[in-house]
């Protein structure tokens, strides 16, 4: 069940607030500039589909999301506890950073925790099958995908080059809780 966890930023074990509906989440989300929404496929997506059969599943989705904000570049992402390089891929997405873009990602499968540091509060975002987030470009914030990850995630960028981040150097990711396997 996707979920949302807001702390204070001096607070990092014990959250001001928990909610679990998606319209909470969307809303409280909003409300810092964040875009939280539920998908459905218009078409069943099989286990082990590719790219093109992923994409073509969002279609319409997709192409709406492109036409309204300008996303240049669309492609799948696929991870699973069996990839022989989880480690250093989880450790790469765990430092707070931003990025000159909006990241934006649709779950199509599995989870995964983005976490945002806006102003004086941590946004943990359990993400999970059917979950859209857009995190608006200069947002600090973080992703744990878990020791054991599993999910595939579809991505839009308005840069062709991809994900480029920048490290901001501050350790507020290490204080948080992870993404529990």
């Amino acid at each position: 069940m996707s979920s949302l966890s807001v702390y204070h930023e001096s607070s990092p074990d014990l959250p001001d607030k928990v909610l679990s509906h998606a319209e909470d989440i969307a809303a409280t989300l909003a409300a810092v500039g964040v875009r939280f929404e539920r998908w459905q496929a218009r078409a069943p997506v099989a286990a082990g589909a590719g790219q093109e059969e992923v994409i073509a599943a969002y279609r319409h989705e997709i192409d709406k999301l492109m036409s309204e904000r300008g996303y240049v570049t669309v492609d799948v992402i696929s991870l699973a506890a069996d990839h022989p390089q989880k480690a250093e891929l989880r450790a790469k997405f765990l430092d707070e950073h931003r990025h000159g873009e909006d990241e934006v990602r649709f779950f199509v499968a599995g989870r995964g925790l983005f976490v945002l540091h806006i102003e004086d509060y941590v946004y943990a975002v359990l993400c999970e099958k059917n979950d859209l987030i857009s995190v608006p470009a200069g947002t600090r914030h973080w992703f744990d995908m878990g020791e054991q990850p599993n999910f595939v995630a579809i991505r839009l960028f308005s840069n062709p080059e991809g994900w480029v981040a920048r490290f901001t150097g501050d350790d507020i990711a290490s204080r948080f809780p992870r993404l529990e396997d």
